[in-house]
């Protein structure tokens, strides 16, 4: 080979060298100190938790961590103090947040449907069927509330005076009375309907708890009653941190929705993952609650047409929910 010919190829190699350790330090120098996802014990979080376990964004960030928040008024917390960068939500309450001035988008809608009707009585199918029963219902005023008694009201009955209504401040409460057999009847979301089916089924829980049942699937009554798809925009993703780059974000949705996938195929491998990381949870009952929800990872721009009409129907009812108004465009992501 010519002299001159090996000279330019070495002196072409140093360059590239020297252009990929530019490329690495300039790749060190944009990677974020921390980035910090919240979410609370619920379907929604699953594939937070899975993003966490396989350090999905351990090249962007050197630290990954995950938050629980454990009822709406903390996560509301959470997102009004900035103290998060993405956020597990129920849609309601990230539409009540942007109203109120703060920054944030929800970037999808992943959770469809985890409302159920848990009862002693097997027989009962549809909401009409609990006309004059104690049921208890969990967050007074809140989205499972405003379902219901929406619900309530298409099938032609009051919500004030044809049920009992036992409000309780969380689900988990809700799973309590009806194991402890001081309620037969409660409103409860995924997974602490699989946790309640699971509980009353083991010993020695099995001798003074009673047989419960899977009951009505409230997304089967919203389709029946109101005429459209079997499925609520009940909870997704949202960004919270203005100063994080589009590509930062981008990846984000893109892992979230790949582990959503891996979740959604993977029911017993996460019920185990995500029981690790919360103790009040078993793995049979996150597996099971992951079989019979409606996981779909849906853009936020669009599943906007769903968004506002469910928005709406909250807003009819109680409008603080939504913060009074519809959002606008910029809740949207992108």
């Amino acid at each position: 080979m010519d002299n001159n010919l090996k000279k330019f190829i070495h002196k072409l190699l140093a360059m590239l060298i020297i252009f990929n350790i530019g490329l690495t330090l300039s790749h060190a120098d944009d990677k974020l100190e921390k980035i910090t996802l919240a979410g609370p014990f619920a379907a929604v979080s699953d594939p937070l938790i899975r993003m966490i376990n396989t350090g999905a964004l351990n090249d962007i960030a050197d630290k990954v961590e995950f938050v629980i928040w454990k009822n709406p008024d903390q996560m509301r917390a959470l997102a009004l103090r900035g103290d998060v960068d993405f956020i597990a939500t129920p849609t309601n309450v990230a539409a009540n947040l942007y109203n109120r001035g703060a920054d944030i988008r929800l970037l999808n809608v992943s959770i469809w449907g985890v409302l159920w009707m848990v009862s002693r009585d097997k027989t009962l199918k549809t909401i009409a069927d609990y006309k004059g029963k104690e049921i208890a219902m969990p967050f007074r005023a809140d989205m499972p509330d405003i379902v219901f008694s929406k619900l309530a009201e298409e099938s032609g009955l009051d919500p004030k005076k044809d049920f009992k209504i036992r409000y309780v401040s969380n689900p988990l409460d809700a799973m309590q009375l009806l194991i402890m057999r001081r309620v037969d009847h409660a409103l409860l979301a995924e997974p602490a309907v699989s946790m309640a089916l699971r509980k009353t089924k083991s010993f020695p829980m099995k001798i003074i708890a009673p047989d419960l049942y899977r009951s009505t699937d409230l997304q089967e009554e919203w389709g029946k009653l109101l005429k459209r798809e079997a499925h609520i925009p009940q909870a997704g993703m949202a960004v919270i941190n203005k100063k994080l780059s589009k590509a930062t974000i981008q990846r984000f949705i893109d892992e979230y929705k790949k582990a959503t996938q891996w979740c959604l195929e993977h029911p017993d491998e996460a019920g185990k993952m995500v029981a690790e990381r919360i103790d009040m949870l078993t793995p049979e009952a996150v597996s099971d609650s992951i079989k019979v929800s409606q996981f779909k990872d849906v853009p936020a721009l669009e599943a906007r047409e769903e968004l506002e009409y469910f928005f709406k129907i909250l807003h009819e009812k109680t409008p603080a929910l939504i913060g009074g108004k519809l959002p606008d465009d910029g809740f949207y992501y992108p």
